[in-house]
């Protein structure tokens, strides 16, 4: 059985809804930042960097939220939280699966600190332009890839509940409230948020 290791009101919630979602059982192994937890040599054996979420599966063990949802989106092909190989939609699945954490979340930080960057050397590029690109692409609608829920809606709109509807570090637009209720109506979403709150 998965461990998952995570805590409560940090990116671990992206963790626990996909889990969530895949129906599957699991053990959640509280790692809680508040208490220091995360920094005890034990912790560190699974994830160096001492951050949440972390993921034991057996032998493999992993950290990073985007590349656990990739692994278990792949582990449990049943959930349908990606497309198969070889499908074409795949490749935007994994464009906006690591679009989170690549794009939106530093982003987000930029829009937040009020630090300015030169667009050429950001790696995301331009926090603007981020938000609006992710904008005409959520317009589309309903999820991320069109009609298909995937891990990559678990990325993206963990991002935006977290800093649109929660923190509001970014500016809502019409399409970001529509899309975060959608992920919100989910039993899974449901789930997860009823775990993190503790």
């Amino acid at each position: 059985m998965m461990q998952l290791y995570w805590s409560p009101r940090s990116r671990s919630f992206t963790a626990l809804w996909l889990m969530e979602e895949t129906g599957k059982p699991y053990e959640r192994v509280l790692t809680d930042i508040s208490t220091g937890a995360q920094k005890k040599a034990e912790y560190l054996a699974i994830n160096p960097m001492g951050k949440v979420p972390a993921l034991r599966d057996g032998e493999a063990s992993l950290a990073e939220a985007a590349a656990i949802c990739a692994y278990v989106a792949e582990r449990y092909p049943d959930a349908k939280l990606a497309p198969p190989l070889g499908d074409p939609s795949r490749a935007k699945y994994l464009y906006w699966l690591f679009f989170a954490p690549g794009c939106v979340e530093p982003a987000m930080v930029q829009i937040a600190t009020k630090i300015e960057m030169n667009p050429v050397a950001a790696g995301w590029g331009e926090a603007q332009r981020v938000f609006d690109v992710l904008d005409v692409a959520l317009a589309k609608g309903p999820w991320i890839l069109g009609k298909h829920f995937s891990a990559a809606d678990i990325a993206i709109g963990s991002a935006l509940n977290f800093c649109v509807r929660l923190f509001k570090m970014v500016p809502s637009r019409p399409s970001f409230d529509a899309y975060v209720a959608r992920c919100m109506e989910r039993p899974a979403f449901k789930r997860a948020e009823k775990i993190a709150a503790g």
